[in-house]
């Protein structure tokens, strides 16, 4: 697959028009300025932590929009894959329409969920409590745990590592399991940017039927998306650094069945 500017472009149109069918018709989709606008659109409410960036804190984000909360103490790439799907897998059908029409920014908090549980009504914990989620909810519902808890940092980019093949968990429902692979670019791309378009990426595809528990999702790291041939099912797709905001890059890739 060649993932010209021209093709991001049409894949992003196409997300944009599905979840606010409004913004299609306010704005050119088909022009790079059109995009543009309605990103700004989208972000608006959230100075300083757009939905391409996802990385606002509790106090710099504002109060303004839906907001989804993870807490968790460390990065690990096969954990997050899990946990996030099982996550996504849970929302109720209100929840999972607020996060595609909002454009749901989630913030990632370091902490350790095990110190927590008592004090704050998660909606999701890790088997291993290794994370915990608050679902999408009006930012006010998240004030005080954004205000105890740090941002999760992670400025480096994500270490590399050999394909791993995950099963996600959960009940195997009536279709039979099927595989994928999940591409993510890492160059110089931060691990806590790695964070935010991977879990838009399993979140979205969760809720799009692409993946589900049973499924295998065989982890594969690049430089970038760009080089690959591979025909993919959904894409992240985001601006593609400061100072380029009508540039697109995929950050991250799931594959057609394999």
């Amino acid at each position: 697959m060649n993932l010209t500017q021209e093709h991001l472009s049409v894949v992003l149109a196409e997300r944009v028009r599905a979840a606010r069918p409004d913004l299609g018709e306010r704005f050119d989709l088909r022009s790079p300025d059109g995009l543009l606008a309605a990103r700004a659109e989208i972000t608006g409410a959230r100075e300083g932590a757009g939905e391409g960036a996802g990385e606002g804190a509790g106090e710099a984000g504002g109060e303004a929009g839906v907001v989804a909360v993870a807490v968790l103490p460390r990065f690990d790439l096969s954990s997050w894959i899990r946990t996030t799907c099982a996550f996504a897998h849970g929302l109720d059908q209100p929840t999972a329409t607020a996060w595609r029409t909002s454009f749901t920014k989630t913030v990632f908090l370091a902490g350790n969920p095990r110190n927590l549980l008592g004090r704050f009504p998660f909606d999701h914990v890790a088997e291993d409590s290794s994370t915990a989620w608050l679902a999408p909810a009006p930012a006010a519902a998240s004030r005080t745990l954004r205000r105890l808890l740090k941002l999760f940092d992670g400025p480096g980019e994500l270490a590399t590592r050999p394909p791993e093949r995950i099963v996600l968990p959960g009940a195997v429902g009536q279709r039979s399991p099927v595989r994928r692979e999940l591409h993510l670019a890492t160059a110089g791309v931060s691990v806590s940017a790695v964070l935010v378009h991977l879990t838009h990426l399993l979140v979205e595809s969760v809720l799009d039927g692409l993946i589900a528990p049973g499924d295998t999702v065989t982890t594969r790291q690049r430089p970038y998306l760009e080089a690959g041939a591979e025909p993919f099912a959904a894409l992240r797709i985001s601006a593609a650094g400061v100072g380029r905001p009508t540039r697109l890059r995929a950050y991250a890739g799931l594959t057609e069945e394999g």
